[in-house]
């Protein structure tokens, strides 16, 4: 095999439709639009447009709620903090935080604080901070001969942007 004989295999490529380039070509004169109306020219918009009827996204009723202030945790089960600890990743003898697991690489980033999840088991003696933990794996901690500080981010971060006065 040579570089200038290297080529794709027979079906792998189509050729382009040449659209409007006459009538042998099956697709002349109207390029394959049809006649006339708005799906003939160029610009249509018709998502979501139902022939001017109320569409059906504005028939059927809102529901539910988005809180835009909700705090964004980034969760890490116990079983993902012991596998760090099992790899090297994490200094059992100092404290624990947020900030240490991303210089860690065991989560990507902070966002509002860390939530700590009840899956899987500890087995090294911890001292955590966590902005909130699942009451099994505040058991599994303390179980292990750990101590764990839930510190809460969401507050300092509403107070922040306004606080809320009712």
């Amino acid at each position: 095999m040579k570089l200038n004989e290297i080529r794709n295999n027979s079906g792998a490529t189509h050729a382009k439709k040449r659209r409007g380039r006459g009538i042998g070509s099956g697709l002349g004169k109207t390029s394959g639009r049809g006649h006339k109306g708005q799906t003939s020219r160029s610009g249509v918009a018709m998502a979501n447009f139902e022939g001017g009827q109320m569409p059906i996204y504005r028939r059927l009723p809102m529901r539910g709620f988005k809180n835009p202030n909700r705090a964004d945790y980034v969760e890490i089960t116990l079983e993902r903090l012991q596998a760090a600890i099992d790899g090297g990743r994490i200094d059992v003898k100092a404290p624990v935080n947020a900030e240490v697991l991303l210089a860690a690489g065991v989560i990507r980033r902070i966002r509002d604080g860390l939530r700590l999840l009840g899956g899987g088991e500890l087995k090294a003696k911890l001292d955590i901070t966590v902005a909130g933990a699942t009451k099994s794996a505040v058991a599994a901690v303390e179980k292990a001969g750990g101590t764990i500080t839930q510190t809460v981010f969401k507050a300092e971060k509403n107070e922040a942007a306004g606080g809320n006065d009712g």
